[in-house]
């Protein structure tokens, strides 16, 4: 692969540069790009913003730049001003947020929890911007902070199956007879793309991309299509690993572009009783070389990640008990706000120096650690949900890994162990998943089919969706997604 574009993610990388990749790779003047656009990552990492943008301007004018070295330029410009969004509080107004939670919050309190890296921050071009979700994560990474919080302030409830549920327990009882899909649940989905109006010239064509989901057998199936708005949408083919529905619509002069799906799914819940000790090491099947290797940007063997490796697996051989002390070591990092992860240049890596993580970071952080010791891991991700009471749904990112002999099991290591003192409840969620959750992708940063023109707005995950005119990609801030579900009755008799 050309290193140029390792900062660029899969899916930006047009077709006729991935086919010359391996070549290219091998061409000293594009290693030398690589290193320059390596460094520049790295500035824009650091918040050299106005330095980072003159690189550029520079590098723009290279009369033997080709389409694909022009874009991965182009997109650390937009990652700045990704950046810029994500990190738009001042002082005045990062303390203001934090005071709504501790009234008489204090200077040199805020200053301490700043300096300590628990409130995130960026200098950008020497001026301090703080996170826009870190004065509210703050209060799950600092217990002096959630002793400091007002008390007429109720911290977040957990999600619905956060804590032991019947579900879960109706799960594990099916599991008994050995089978591992169980206690399914078939669900009735509206996922809609709303962009906002006069975000695109009246007359142009947007073009979106909804989530659809994929058959996996055992998993979820029975999949039933039931239309979309406007009609006519393209559903990818079954193989895509991001799958989507794809539509097309005319913007209108102060009226929002609105899309939407409609299908039904059934759900399995997944438990595997797996026995520590038949468990072998990881057989030599090409098939399982990729769920192995390293995969910049987002999975390297850093030395840092190789250190904390170290000190969790020690000198443990098994490959169970080694994924069980990697499991819990990344499930005891509290969850927090994500940053957009288009603009992180690193995931596990960030996820593994943060004091915080979501569901996709925590979850690439344990995907590359489990590859760095030799146990084969993969991504899913999609959305959660709940009953038709609660009104809870959310974006939600898990996994797999492969024992044998037991084959790819699941894994979610950030609803991670429940609270209960029966091993098998407790342990639910390694080895297993609840029927509440659909899954859109089985693997990340992969091409959305029909390919997007412009850079995408989520370059690693795809559960909002994604859209674009003639004129540009139209990136979060300029439309709304949602999720509507009904999980119906079960067939009588």
């Amino acid at each position: 692969m050309d290193p140029a574009l390792r900062q660029v993610p899969v899916a930006f990388r047009p077709a006729r540069y991935r086919l010359m990749a391996g070549l290219l790779c091998l061409l000293p003047a594009i290693a030398g790009a690589a290193d320059t656009l390596e460094q520049l990552a790295a500035r824009v990492d650091r918040g050299d913003f106005a330095g980072a943008s003159a690189q550029i301007d520079a590098a723009l004018q290279q009369p033997a730049l080709d389409d694909a070295q022009r874009d991965a330029w182009l997109f650390q410009r937009e990652r700045m001003r990704r950046m810029r969004l994500d990190f738009s509080l001042d002082r005045e107004r990062a303390m203001a947020a934090v005071r709504r939670h501790i009234p008489d919050l204090r200077e040199d309190e805020f200053r301490a929890w700043d300096e300590a890296g628990l409130i995130e921050h960026l200098d950008i071009d020497g001026q301090r911007r703080w996170f826009n979700r870190a004065p509210s994560n703050l209060f799950l990474v600092s217990d002096a902070a959630v002793a400091r919080r007002s008390p007429t302030i109720k911290p977040p409830a957990p999600g619905p199956f956060e804590v032991v549920t019947p579900h879960h327990l109706e799960a594990l009882k099916a599991a008994q007879a050995g089978a591992t899909s169980v206690a399914p649940r078939r669900v009735r989905v509206t996922q809609s793309l709303t962009v906002k109006a006069d975000a695109v010239p009246a007359g142009e064509t947007v073009r979106a991309w909804i989530p659809y989901p994929r058959a996996i057998p055992g998993q979820q199936e029975g999949i039933r299509w039931l239309g979309s708005v406007p009609a006519g949408a393209q559903v990818a083919p079954e193989a895509t690993l991001q799958r989507t529905a794809y539509l097309e619509r005319k913007a209108v002069a102060g009226t929002p572009t609105e899309f939407s799906v409609s299908y039904e799914v059934t759900v399995h819940a997944r438990h595997f009783a797996i026995d520590p000790d038949a468990v072998r090491p990881t057989p030599d099947d090409p098939a399982l070389a990729p769920y192995l290797a390293e995969r910049a940007p987002h999975i390297v063997f850093t030395p840092a990640l190789r250190e904390f490796s170290r000190r969790v697996v020690g000198d443990e051989t098994n490959p169970y008990r080694i994924a069980r002390r990697l499991f819990d070591a990344v499930d005891r990092i509290p969850w927090g706000g994500a940053r957009e992860y288009s603009t992180i240049g690193n995931i596990s890596d960030y996820a593994l120096h943060s004091n915080h993580a979501d569901c996709g970071q925590q979850t690439l952080l344990l995907m590359s650690l489990l590859r760095l010791n030799g146990i084969p891991a993969r991504w899913q991700s999609g959305m959660v949900y709940s009953d038709n009471d609660t009104g809870y749904s959310n974006l939600h990112d898990w996994g797999a890994l492969y024992l044998a002999p037991y084959g790819w099991v699941p894994m979610d290591v950030t609803t991670g162990a429940l609270d209960s003192p029966v091993p098998a409840v407790r342990d639910f969620y390694f080895g297993g998943l609840d029927a509440y959750r659909i899954a859109f992708n089985d693997d990340y940063a992969q091409p959305l089919v029909p390919a997007k023109r412009h850079f995408r707005s989520e370059t690693v995950d795809s559960q909002r969706g994604e859209a674009e005119w003639a004129g540009g990609n139209l990136y979060f801030d300029q439309w709304n997604y949602d999720f509507q579900w009904q999980v119906l009755a079960p067939p009588e008799g």
